[in-house]
C-alpha cells in the first residue's frame, strides 16, 4: 500500500468530521514527517511498530523535544486508526505503542510587577493601540485565554454587564464561558469606545489592527513582543500569559476545578504543571517566613 496516496483521502475524512485546519495540519505533520523519515533513511513506507520506534528514536536522537515527538506520534496513531477502520490494514500496528517520557518541566510565569509594567507601556496615550493591548494584556493574564481564542472573538463574544466572555472556538472544538473583572470590563470598555471611530462597520471580529482590519495570531505576538521589550520582562512568549492567569488564579486560592474550567482544560495533565509552580512558589515563601538558618 502507498501511504502517502492515502494522506489527502485520510484529511478529507477529518475534515468531514469536522476537525479544524490547525488540527489538520497537527495531524498531518507526524504523518508527513514519518514519509519523509523513511525515504530519507531508505526505510519501506510501511506502518510497523518497529519502523515507527526507530523513527521516534532517531528524533529523539536529533534533539527533537519529547513533547514535539509525542504530538507527532499522536498525529501517525490516529492515521493508523483510520488506515485499520478503512480496512486498508487489519488492524491499527501503533496503537498501543507508548509515546517519549517528557520532562516535568516548572511552568515559568509573570510576577505581579511584570504584569504592571506591561500594562504601563499602554499608558502613554489613548490610541487604539494602546487601549486595545492594555485590554488584551488584562484579559489574557486574568481569564487564561489561547491566544488562537482571544484572536477568534467577536463583538458579541463579550458580555460587559455580567463580566462573561463567550470562547465558542476552543482548542478540540469545545466551547465554554469565561468569566473577567471589573478591571478588565472598564479596560475593554475604554478600548470599544476608540473601537468604533476606526473600525468598519461590517466588523465583527472584537480586536482589531491599528493598521488593518483584522488582528491575526502573527499581529498579537508582534504587538505583546514589543510591550514586553519596552517593559524589560526578559523571555516573554504569547502563552506565558496563560501560565500567569493559571498561577494567579491557584495563587489567590481560587479552586483547582474553577481553573480546568476557565482554562479549557479536560484533564488534569496540564493543571497538574500549574499547581506543582504554585506549590513550590508557596512552600519557598513559607521557608522563608520559617527562618531556618537561623542558627
Amino acid at each position: 500500500m502507498d501511504l502517502a496516496a492515502e494522506v489527502p483521502t485520510w484529511k478529507r475524512a477529518l475534515r468531514a468530521q469536522g476537525k479544524s485546519d490547525a488540527t489538520l495540519s497537527t495531524y498531518g505533520l507526524g504523518v508527513e514527517r514519518f514519509l519523509r523519515w523513511c525515504t530519507d533513511t531508505g526505510t519501506p513506507a510501511e506502518l510497523t511498530k518497529a519502523n515507527v520506534q526507530a523513527w521516534l528514536a532517531d528524533l529523539l536522537d536529533s534533539g527533537l523535544q519529547a513533547t514535539t515527538a509525542t504530538t507527532w506520534l499522536g498525529g501517525l496513531k490516529r492515521f493508523g486508526a483510520w488506515l485499520a477502520e478503512e480496512d486498508l490494514l487489519p488492524n491499527n500496528p501503533i496503537e498501543r505503542l507508548s509515546p517519549p517520557k517528557i520532562a516535568t518541566k516548572v511552568t515559568d510565569s509573570l510576577t505581579d510587577d511584570d504584569l504592571r509594567r506591561l500594562l504601563k507601556t499602554c499608558q502613554a496615550s489613548k490610541s487604539l493601540r494602546d487601549r486595545r493591548d492594555e485590554a488584551i494584556i488584562r484579559l489574557m493574564s486574568e481569564t487564561g485565554l489561547r491566544a488562537n481564542e482571544l484572536v477568534a472573538l467577536q463583538l458579541d463574544d463579550l458580555d460587559l454587564n455580567r463580566q462573561l466572555a463567550t470562547v465558542t472556538k476552543g482548542k478540540g472544538g469545545k466551547g465554554r464561558i469565561v468569566p473577567y473583572s471589573p478591571q478588565v470590563a472598564a479596560a475593554v470598555d475604554r478600548y470599544l469606545r476608540v473601537r468604533r471611530t476606526r473600525a468598519h462597520p461590517d466588523n465583527t471580529q472584537l480586536f482589531i489592527g491599528a493598521q488593518a482590519p483584522g488582528f491575526s495570531y502573527y499581529a498579537l505576538a508582534k504587538t505583546l513582543r514589543r510591550r514586553a521589550a519596552e517593559a524589560g520582562v526578559a523571555g516573554f512568549h504569547v502563552h506565558k500569559l496563560r501560565h500567569t492567569a493559571a498561577t494567579r488564579w491557584l495563587r489567590a486560592g481560587g479552586s483547582e476545578g474553577g481553573l480546568m474550567a476557565v482554562a479549557g482544560w479536560s484533564s488534569r495533565e496540564m493543571l497538574d504543571r500549574y499547581v506543582a509552580a504554585s506549590a513550590a512558589e508557596r512552600a519557598a515563601e513559607e521557608a522563608r517566613g520559617l527562618n531556618l538558618g537561623a542558627l
